[in-house]
């Protein structure tokens, strides 16, 4: 989750001629430290009871409870509620549009934007996302001189990697992934080499993305399932079928003891464990 007080504090500093009550930014601290803990169902719900919330005396009455749904819609999303808060996420993004807030209030806009990306990848709508991502990082060329939006454009950067991804054009995901490694920084560069692997296995590339596999940083409780779930693949298209399904069953149960039940992850275990297990045992 990025740090809304740091992204508000930029713009402060140039005075734009917005507040949040210290009361606020408390509970907003409290939020961001729940969503980076993995504590998702609890970030959102606080972010959405301060959305609800009376306003605070000396705060500025559309940009909290702005802000607090912003942050109720990225712990849904990494929780892998992503597809039932998509409406609520370009609702805001369409009031954001019309807000008279700065170069700052923008940049917000294009990490919302980019929220919406990783929805589209998840439900994979791969080509909306891919129009989407290109048109964020057109707006960033815009925007970059003006005001610090490197971590939006390596988001962007991601997903785009991911709706290359899922449209099979592994090569260029894998391209896009090694390009941009390098500069990432936590949680993106974990995430970048999950698309990395990912690429690697589309290209039938097992032993490679095996080898990718044992590099990935230790994830958060978003990631939960990911290195087992690649692991599986890649050892499923090497033929080790008894063990990509133990690496498929440990995927699976990762995956449903801390996503959501309607995360994308679960499916893509539940749908290769069968794939695996539908064969015979004595073909190995």
């Amino acid at each position: 989750m990025r740090s809304i007080r740091t992204w508000w504090d930029r713009a402060q500093e140039r005075r734009d001629g917005v507040e949040v009550a210290p009361s606020q930014w408390a509970v907003f601290d409290r939020i961001s430290a729940l969503h980076a803990a993995g504590e998702f169902e609890e970030a959102e719900a606080g972010a959405r009871a301060l959305a609800a919330a009376p306003r605070v005396r000396g705060g500025d009455p559309w940009l909290v409870p702005w802000l607090a749904m912003s942050s109720a819609c990225a712990a849904a999303i990494a929780h892998g509620r992503g597809a039932q808060v998509l409406p609520e996420l370009e609702a805001m993004i369409a009031a954001a549009a019309h807000m008279d807030g700065g170069l700052h209030l923008r940049g917000k806009l294009l990490e919302l934007r980019s929220d919406r990306v990783l929805v589209l990848v998840q439900q994979d709508r791969c080509a909306e996302a891919e129009a989407e991502a290109l048109d964020i990082l057109r707006a960033i060329t815009r925007l970059a001189y003006l005001t610090e939006v490197w971590q939006t454009e390596l988001e962007a950067l991601t997903y785009l990697a991911g709706a290359v991804n899922g449209q099979h054009r592994y090569e260029e995901a894998e391209a896009i992934a090694r390009g941009n490694l390098p500069r990432a920084d936590e949680p993106t560069a974990a995430v970048l080499q999950r698309v990395l692997v990912d690429s690697l296995n589309g290209q039938g590339r097992y032993e490679e993305a095996l080898a990718e596999v044992r590099r990935l940083a230790p994830v958060g409780r978003a990631g939960s399932g990911a290195a087992d779930l690649a692991t599986a693949t890649a050892l499923y298209g090497l033929g080790r079928r008894s063990e990509a399904e133990a690496a498929a069953r440990s995927a699976l149960a990762a995956c449903e003891q801390f996503l959501h039940p309607a995360h994308p992850r679960i499916q893509d275990a539940r749908t290769l464990l069968t794939r695996i297990t539908a064969e015979d045992p004595d073909s190995d």
